[in-house]
């Protein structure tokens, strides 16, 4: 489980870089759209285990709990193409008692070119009774730990927060 070290300092925002399958686009060679949900939750498996040691097999295992994805909400900006090298980025924009928002967004490798992104909302429940329960002491901290804070949850949309992603990227 994750540990936080005073010492260290816990990136919000995380990224990886891939490299767009064959076996994963379309006769277009774009990227299949449900493609992009098994880029996206292997990248951010990677990314958190990698950044904060966190393992979610752990999570599991100790508590006994999971999040289950509750709602998406993706965009498809630009395509994805076959044998192009992608980046992805993630991070927690939003978490509570019971329930947490993580971003992730997908560019050109050079980091410049917004392709898509996709806000997942996750509720936090046991694994042995199917209902939702509050997030742990420690899942707490490590949520604490990660989350951006430079992220207005309660008053941003979709459709702004794509746009705010785009001229990021165009710095």
């Amino acid at each position: 489980m994750f540990k936080r070290d005073p010492n260290k300092n816990y990136p919000t925002e995380v990224e990886s870089r891939i490299i767009v399958r064959f076996q994963d686009c379309d006769p277009l060679q774009h990227l299949n759209n449900g493609k992009y949900f098994d880029y996206y939750f292997n990248a951010r498996e990677d990314q958190v285990a990698k950044q904060y040691g966190f393992d979610y097999g752990q999570l599991f295992r100790e508590f006994k709990t999971s999040w289950v994805v509750y709602q998406h909400q993706i965009a498809y900006v630009r395509p994805a193409l076959v044998s192009e090298w992608i980046r992805i980025r993630s991070r927690v924009i939003f978490y509570n008692e019971d329930t947490m928002v993580t971003e992730s967004y997908m560019t050109d490798d050079a980091g410049h070119q917004l392709k898509n992104v996709l806000w997942t909302t996750s509720k936090y429940v046991s694994i042995v009774t199917g209902k939702r329960v509050p997030h742990e002491p420690a899942v707490t901290e490590f949520l604490e730990t990660i989350c951006a804070r430079n992220v207005d949850f309660h008053n941003l949309d979709f459709t702004s927060r794509i746009k705010s992603i785009k001229e990021s990227l165009s710095l």
